[in-house]
């Protein structure tokens, strides 16, 4: 198989040309030359934004059976180049976002949720949610619906995260003492790890499969226990989990998702949406999922053969507690 990444040199794309070079593909990644590229594939340099900087796609005499896009911003760079490719290309992969569903999508929602209005393909920025919807139509549009496919990833965690989520996590447990865990401990948890979402990827590929499909581990694949206690574990146990009641966290001011990475309260639509989603059709067309301790094991090693602080997106929040905040609702809850 041939293929080509927009991208392919950092956290999703990384690990899709990762495991395409394992399943022998040639592979060419078109980047912006700011991260080296993994070795083995070829690399066109060019930026999307730019006038002309599609130029060495245009050029290019090369044709690919399947493209990989996991364009965030302004869906008229998914047009562009949605539309140079269309006929150099047999399949488009989009890496959409369960974003795009109107919010909150309910518990159990599939791929037929009503998703966000006044998303256009055309569109310069706007927000998440829609300049993902809006990537989503211009991938359609160019390549049809039978010739595309819609990832709406979850949650996203494993080795190479820019985002900071199991990072944050992994660093906040390895400096040990009492850790802000927030309850319940039996919360189920929805995320895939990034080298399952490309193994599924590629095999979509192959199957030669279109159309939406929700990409994100089963519901209670993990819980908020199981992922916090093996971070605890992998960092070498010096942390020391106090389970506190989301009505304690909640009001001290603590923002969940964000403050407290990956954890959203239970028996609000905030948890529905992000943790109660229905994925039968990914598990049924291959997705497949390492344990919890897996990816929490291989993101703290790559995390020490950093050998400093990972890298963070631009265009995302900082996530984390600070510790004056952890240490005052501890306090508060009588947990520290």
């Amino acid at each position: 198989m041939r293929l080509l990444v927009l991208g392919g040199t950092e956290f999703v794309g990384r690990a899709v040309v990762e495991a395409a070079l394992g399943r022998g593909w040639e592979v060419t990644v078109f980047h912006r030359g700011r991260h080296a590229a993994p070795v083995g594939v070829r690399s066109l340099l060019g930026d999307r934004t730019a006038v002309d900087g599609l130029a060495a796609l245009d050029e290019s005499d090369d044709a690919w059976d399947v493209v990989v896009d996991t364009w965030s911003a302004a869906p008229r760079a998914v047009r562009d180049t949605a539309r140079l490719l269309r006929d150099r290309a047999g399949r488009y992969v989009y890496v959409s976002s369960r974003s795009v569903y109107a919010w909150p999508a309910p518990a159990g929602a599939t791929e037929a949720a009503p998703v966000v209005a006044d998303a256009h393909a055309d569109a310069g920025r706007t927000d998440y949610a829609r300049d993902k919807r809006g990537g989503e139509l211009a991938v359609v549009d160019a390549f049809g619906a039978d010739r595309s496919v819609l990832v709406r990833a979850g949650l996203i965690l494993g080795p190479y995260e820019n985002v900071g989520r199991l990072p944050w996590w992994l660093d906040r447990m390895a400096r040990g003492g009492p850790v802000l865990a927030p309850g319940p401990r039996d919360l189920p948890l929805q995320y895939v790890d990034v080298r399952d979402l490309a193994g599924w990827i590629l095999g979509a590929a192959e199957q030669g499969i279109g159309g939406p499909y929700n990409l994100t581990g089963p519901q209670g694949h993990a819980t908020t226990g199981t992922l916090l206690e093996a971070c605890a574990e992998v960092t070498g146990g010096a942390a020391e989990l106090r389970w506190t009641e989301p009505e304690v966290i909640l009001e001290a001011g603590v923002e969940p998702w964000t403050q407290l990475p990956v954890w959203v309260p239970p028996g609000s639509g905030m948890h529905d949406a992000l943790h109660a989603g229905d994925v039968s059709r990914a598990l049924a067309t291959g997705l497949r999922c390492r344990p919890v301790g897996e990816t929490v094991a291989d993101t703290w090693r790559w995390l020490r053969d950093l050998g400093g602080s990972a890298p963070r997106r631009r265009d995302r929040t900082v996530k984390g507690l600070d510790p004056q905040t952890e240490a005052r609702v501890l306090a508060a809850a009588g947990r520290a």
